[in-house]
């Protein structure tokens, strides 16, 4: 089967809408393998005005089905960037003077204990591994959901909305509408 691109803007770069982030703060999602959450986030980006980056490989086609419900309309307005490795990504996050926070359960920091900035770019590990050691190692901060006792893991975009949701109220980003 052929792919067909949905849109020029996903073969790489930078998306044209960059003007519409309400923040400076991002999302990153590091090797994401599950379409319909990678396209939720894309959509709670557009609506917040925070850009994202997308650290290959992706476990699916950007031209998947279920990327594209989950997305709606709004992954046409979200300004992400496709990165070809995690090396790349964190050169350029570096170049930009960007701190890496990262989420795991593995981490002993509640995200709600800690002090975000508006530079932050908020990581978040594959669905089906989690972040490598590499990402552990560059990592400026690793932080934590709380969850009930005996409770594995949140779905990767509901744990994305909620550091989001605090790391906005904490910097005063959200949209002025």
């Amino acid at each position: 089967m052929t792919e067909k691109p949905i849109s020029s803007k996903f073969q790489g770069g930078l998306s044209p809408d960059i003007q519409s982030l309400s923040t400076d703060l991002r999302i990153a999602l590091f090797e994401p393998d599950i379409p319909p959450n990678t396209g939720t986030i894309l959509r709670l980006a557009a609506c917040l005005g925070v850009g994202v980056d997308l650290i290959e490989p992706l476990g699916f086609a950007l031209t998947d089905e279920k990327f594209r419900r989950a997305g709606l309309d709004y992954w046409e307005q979200a300004a992400f960037q496709r990165h070809a490795s995690f090396a790349a990504f964190n050169a350029a996050r570096r170049a930009g003077g960007r701190r890496l926070v990262l989420f795991s359960t593995k981490a002993s920091t509640a995200y709600t204990a800690f002090s975000f900035s508006e530079s932050d770019t908020l990581i978040f590990g594959r669905e089906s591994a989690g972040a490598s050691p590499a990402v552990h190692a560059a990592a400026d901060a690793v932080l934590r959901i709380p969850l009930a006792a005996g409770r594995r893991s949140l779905n990767v975009a509901v744990a994305a909305a909620m550091a989001l949701g605090e790391a906005l109220r904490q910097t005063g980003g959200f949209p002025k509408s």
